[in-house]
């Protein structure tokens, strides 16, 4: 059984679950860590993987990932210059957690239909 924790509401952000959402918690992050979790993708290429996300949008999520150390930026010097993306060593530590929340909203997706 669940035992139920309470919080006041400053010690909210400080709990391991709300620093966990924080970092990967809104609508696209958990999307983008997955399509890279097979493989290395370029901008583009994650734009097609991932409908309905604006280019802006993607590029912030991006920078937020970047920023927490989970997904690497690569340069390569080619011209046109072409940049890709990619799980660091400390994102792949999430990936058994996006694969738990793709089996759990598969689950979620099947008991609401």
């Amino acid at each position: 059984m669940l035992q139920t924790i309470k919080f006041e509401a400053n010690e909210t952000a400080t709990n391991p679950v709300g620093t966990a959402m924080s970092v990967i918690g809104g609508k696209w992050k958990g999307v983008i860590l997955y399509q890279l979790i097979q493989q290395e993708a370029r901008f583009n290429q994650l734009r097609r993987m991932i409908p309905g996300i604006t280019q802006r949008m993607l590029v912030l999520q991006l920078r937020d990932l970047e920023r927490e150390g989970l997904v690497q930026r690569i340069v390569y010097q080619e011209t046109p210059p072409k940049i890709g993306y990619r799980l660091t060593d400390y994102g792949h530590t999430l990936v058994p957690v996006i694969l738990m929340l793709k089996e759990w909203g598969e689950s979620h997706q099947t008991a609401m239909h």
